[in-house]
């Protein structure tokens, strides 16, 4: 561990996100990702400079509801739906700053990617074999609803990468 890192640092403990409708959420992150419903908070407002302090926003955002999810036994979304004047609406880009993806390893992506065609979501062009140190790797996007980016990505036999460090 480099001098410079967090000391104690060990790993990601959860995703937090922003929605626009938490129900609408609720039901994509149980029925399509299979993620378990762990519990509610909110609402929280604060008459103070609380929320600036603490969450990056504007004194007098509400955060209206929060529900956690575990996906996978392990991965932990914390889902937020806020209310704020100068809310945007639309998320970023994966170009813009601020840009985000959220990757999800499923076994077989062929019949993952059939899946969220019958769901009717928006998959982004079809899946793509990566290449260099990822070879081995399929990969592709998917949208939520709300336009979150998502990723499904796929190596069961490992990626090259993977197979040169166990060779050294």
């Amino acid at each position: 561990m480099s001098d410079a890192a967090i000391p104690g640092l060990a790993r990601v403990d959860h995703i937090g996100l922003t929605v626009p409708d938490l129900d609408q959420a609720h039901d994509f992150f149980t029925e399509v990702l299979g993620a378990q419903f762990m519990y509610e908070l909110g609402p929280f407002e604060h008459d103070d400079d609380w929320m600036s302090q603490h969450l990056n926003v504007a004194d007098d955002t509400v955060m209206r509801r929060l529900r956690f999810y575990r996906l996978g036994g392990q991965a932990i979304f914390e889902v937020f739906e806020y209310e704020a004047r100068e809310q945007a609406a639309e998320p970023p880009l994966n170009s813009d700053v601020g840009g985000h993806h959220v990757a999800l390893y499923v076994e077989d992506l062929d019949a993952a990617v059939e899946r969220l065609h019958e769901l009717g979501l928006r998959v982004l062009g079809e899946p793509t074999a990566s290449s260099g140190p990822s070879q081995g790797q399929r990969w592709v996007y998917f949208l939520a609803p709300w336009g979150l980016q998502l990723e499904l990505v796929s190596y069961p036999g490992g990626k090259a990468f993977d197979r040169e460090q166990e060779r050294r």
